[in-house]
């Protein structure tokens, strides 16, 4: 496998009724189509053959016979081909007539699997023709001159890949309180094909497509369905030709519905994903499989992807749609500030202290701030807000400060704190013009200094400002920001602050308040612990330093999530960056998450309470425990044998 990929492909053919010689052709086509585009399964719908709506010809020998010679013909026609394709068509099996679903490659039949629940019921009348697949009383069944496994209880398992293995289940069964692909899933498949004739009516189709959605989620795998198209008899009923593929309750791949052409689409399911989120999840396995299931072996066709179909975020923490984003903005603005508003009250403060710098993270801070007082019914006042000018600030971040803090109607003070740190700096015999790491984290906790003294004059909690994105990259000063009494931003991202922080100036705020949010926004990130340049503007930009923080957030984002191995990360920031970033830029930075990311444990591992609103969160209390003193020369061996 591609880092991981298996890609798939489902199939809506055009066809007509009991026409099985046209609709094979059809197939076939699709087939080799499918393969070109490197899929390694392509799954059709119910009853591909001779089409859904047979009614009372599928009593009819000559269909039935029929529908086997055209399977025999598929066969022949894919002899050369790797791709595993499932087809559905009838299968007479001890003495009954079964919905199936055939999986075919390379000429062979691997299995044929009976559809479990036949419905009979509304516009439905499957029961008058088929039986239900646990009728079945053989393991076996004789089709096109091969005997092959036949049943309900049979997956399909790479021979040469163990980690990819697959079920098929046929439209009802998905319909049900309890799917077969659960205990299938529970049996080991992480693929999942369905093979369907779901037709129209008004509310349907969100709702069929929730239905697929949830069904991959709840599985913990990817979902691959296929329904029949606009050809099938409109007697009574009419099919639009859905198919859908999904993965882990996300959508990856949708058709057009009531499309007068064939329809293909394709996209990957991350196998390697799966296995993380399903070992992650310790509650996947506590209902053991119920059932059974007998393994058939299969061969994965060896397939290298360059570009992926699906899609990757550039910002994976950031909703692209505008509406979603918008509601996620809301949850978790008020995510921390119930947060703060229970800390507030558990404790019986009345004040709260609140560093101000003009930058992002204190600007989103106080936000929240505000907004807790607010629904606490505790005075604006009561919030000191200190802006704190050192040897790096700059009159343009001193006058957003100043300007934001009048706008939220707080306490403000001003407290330079140049002479205290120039009197600790000789003090210390540390030569003032050093710019060292000395010369900043004196000033970084110098500020947290008295930001705990006045906490403790006044009888209030210091919040803390620091993100998720400084976390990860230790990209603060130990006992200095990286302190506080509450972290309001410590599961944030930097690249989600940003949006945060809009999201408030263009819902929540005033036209003056508005106003200096949007400034603040368009001002470089920087600590501001260096001197500025000739002209007076901020020199220490921390981008320049450490890397762009959306592809540290990327990194982030996969590492922690998915445990993606390196090389994978690499392979999917190049899919997401493509025309931003090389990928000797993206590796050189990634070399410096990983070294950063590892030495920087000690920080994390005494981080102070704070809530958690999304995913990720490095907690070392929730979701991240990891040793200080943990080695990262596994990982940045990985990346230096990896050619650019």
């Amino acid at each position: 496998m591609t880092h991981g990929f298996v890609r798939v492909a489902a199939a809506v053919p055009r066809l007509k009724v009991a026409d099985c010689a046209y609709n094979t052709k059809n197939l076939i086509k699709l087939i080799h189509e499918a393969e070109s585009m490197k899929a390694q399964f392509v799954v059709f719908p119910e009853l591909s053959i001779t089409a859904y709506t047979c009614g009372d010809l599928f009593h009819q020998e000559a269909i039935l016979v029929e529908s086997e010679k055209q399977l025999a013909n598929i066969l022949e026609n894919t002899r050369d081909t790797g791709i595993v394709a499932l087809i559905g068509m009838p299968v007479r099996a001890d003495n009954q007539l079964f919905n199936c679903g055939v999986a075919v490659q390379g000429g062979k039949i691997l299995g044929v699997v009976p559809k479990i629940y036949i419905p009979g019921y509304s516009e439905f009348y499957e029961e008058r023709w088929f039986a239900p697949g646990t009728n079945n009383l053989s393991d076996n069944v004789v089709l096109c001159g091969q005997t092959v496994p036949f049943g309900t209880d049979i997956l399909f398992e790479a021979h040469d890949d163990y980690r990819v293995c697959f079920g098929m289940e046929i439209c009802e069964d998905l319909w049900v309180p309890v799917p077969p692909s659960s205990f299938q899933a529970l049996a080991g498949a992480n693929l999942i094909f369905n093979l369907s004739a779901s037709n129209e009516v008004i509310g349907k189709y969100e709702y069929r497509k929730n239905l697929v959605k949830q069904q991959s989620g709840r599985c913990i795998a990817g979902y691959v369905f296929a329904s029949s198209g606009i050809d099938e008899s409109t007697t009574d009923v009419v099919f639009g030709g859905h198919a859908i593929i999904a993965e882990n309750g996300g959508l990856l791949a949708e058709s057009q519905r009531f499309s007068q052409d064939e329809q293909l689409i394709c996209s990957e399911i991350d196998i390697q994903r799966l296995g993380n989120d399903r070992r992650r999840n310790t509650s996947f396995m506590e209902m053991l499989p119920q059932k059974k299931y007998r393994k058939i072996p299969f061969e994965l066709p060896k397939m290298e992807f360059g570009k992926l179909y699906r899609q990757f975020e550039r910002h994976p923490f950031v909703p692209s749609d505008v509406g979603v984003r918008d509601e996620r903005c809301r949850e978790i603005f008020s995510i921390q500030t119930c947060g703060l508003g229970k800390r507030m009250r558990h404790t019986g403060a009345k004040h709260a202290v609140i560093a101000i710098s003009g930058g992002l993270d204190s600007t989103l801070a106080l936000l929240v701030t505000v907004r807790t007082f607010d629904m606490l019914g505790l005075p604006r006042e009561n919030i000191r807000a200190i802006t704190m000018p050192g040897f790096g600030t700059t009159s343009t971040t001193y006058n957003n400060a100043m300007q934001f803090m009048k706008s939220m109607g707080v306490h403000i003070s001003e407290i330079d704190i140049r002479p205290a740190c120039l009197q600790h700096f000789k003090d210390i015999g540390h030569d003032v013009n050093d710019f060292d790491i000395t010369y900043e984290n004196v000033q970084a906790r110098e500020r947290f200094q008295i930001l705990f003294d006045i906490a403790n004059k006044i009888g209030g909690l210091v919040i803390g400002t620091g993100d998720l994105s400084e976390l990860a990259l230790g990209w603060c000063t130990y006992n200095g920001d990286h302190m506080s009494n509450y972290s309001v931003n410590c599961s944030i991202p930097k690249t989600l602050v940003k949006f945060l922080v809009k999201w408030v100036a263009d819902n929540m705020v005033d036209e003056a308040s508005r106003k200096v949010l949007y400034s603040i926004l368009d001002t470089p990130i920087s600590p501001e612990l260096l001197p500025p340049d000739a002209k007076g503007e901020i020199q220490q930009k921390t981008e320049d330093i450490i890397g762009p923080y959306e592809l540290h957030d990327f990194f982030l984002y996969h590492m922690i999530r998915y445990g993606a191995s390196p090389s994978k990360i690499l392979f999917l920031a190049e899919q997401a960056f493509d025309g931003s970033y090389s990928r000797e830029t993206i590796k050189g930075w990634l070399k410096v998450f990983y070294r950063r990311f590892f030495s920087q444990q000690f920080k994390r591992s005494c981080l102070p309470d704070g809530p958690k609103v999304g995913t990720i969160s490095l907690s070392p209390r929730g979701d991240w425990r990891m040793p200080s003193d943990a080695q990262a020369s596994l990982w940045l061996e990985e990346l230096e044998n990896i050619r650019n």
